[in-house]
């Protein structure tokens, strides 16, 4: 499976400005990928303004996401502002290119930012089938849980998936934790961060990368916008599984 990774500076609070950008780098990758993922809140910054800047799901984010998909014949994955029911979720959304998607609301909210206070946590993990893979996503502050992205029994993933808005003062925090959930959960992983500087006036560095489930990098961004693609393969993680089979023994 080609994954490739989406380093970029958002524009903040500006949905259309940010879905016109990402169209302009996504549009490079059409046809020679299988999977691009972006960052979170990808269409406005971390941003808690929820209330002003929240879209339903069949609101401009959302097509925008099925054409792209669709164009590109890849599957699309990032978290944006959502609203349902008059709440607001940080909602991850799977979209491939036949339209069909899925969801993952953030579970971890960021109480240094007040996130809890203007969004509702989720409740359940997501799991996806995609080109033979098992693929779980999750966002950002998820990264510092490892219980609740620790390997289950009865679902093995191969790939792990992190959009986040991950800020420079906590960067090394950032590397050290995703190379921690590939090794301890035996899997690919990407980690896609934002570059630049926020509305907020927060820095970011990126440090967006591709590891295997050795904990090695397959690729990395830093200090700048960029993209990576790489091929993974299935057999090589499953031959590293059976020949150390920790995951066989955790309680």
């Amino acid at each position: 499976m080609r994954l490739s990774i989406l380093q970029t500076t958002l524009h903040w609070e500006a949905p259309a400005a940010n879905r016109d950008s990402l169209s302009r780098k996504i549009t490079a990758l059409y046809g020679n990928t299988d999977l691009i993922v972006l960052p979170e809140m990808f269409t406005t910054g971390f941003s808690m303004n929820a209330r002003a800047l929240a879209e339903p799901m069949d609101g401009p984010t959302i097509d925008w996401m099925a054409q792209q998909a669709q164009r590109s014949g890849a599957a699309l994955v990032g978290s944006f502002i959502c609203t349902e029911n008059d709440r607001f979720f940080n909602r991850l959304v799977w979209m491939q290119p036949d339209g069909y998607c899925q969801t993952y609301d953030k579970r971890h909210l960021f109480g240094l930012a007040d996130e809890h206070l203007h969004y509702t946590p989720g409740s359940k993990r997501l799991f996806v089938q995609w080109q033979g893979w098992t693929i779980a996503p999750f966002i950002c502050y998820d990264l510092r849980f490892p219980e609740w992205i620790r390997q289950p029994k009865d679902q093995r993933y191969d790939l792990l998936l992190f959009v986040a808005n991950w800020p420079i003062a906590r960067a090394h925090h950032w590397r050290s934790l995703l190379t921690a959930r590939a090794i301890e959960n035996q899997a690919y992983l990407a980690g896609v961060n934002i570059f630049g500087t926020d509305g907020k006036g927060l820095e970011y560095s990126g440090d967006s990368c591709v590891l295997d489930y050795n904990g090695q990098a397959r690729c990395t961004i830093a200090g700048a916008e960029g993209v990576c693609t790489t091929e993974l393969a299935l057999e090589p993680l499953y031959e590293f599984r059976k020949r150390l089979p920790f995951l066989d023994d955790a309680g």
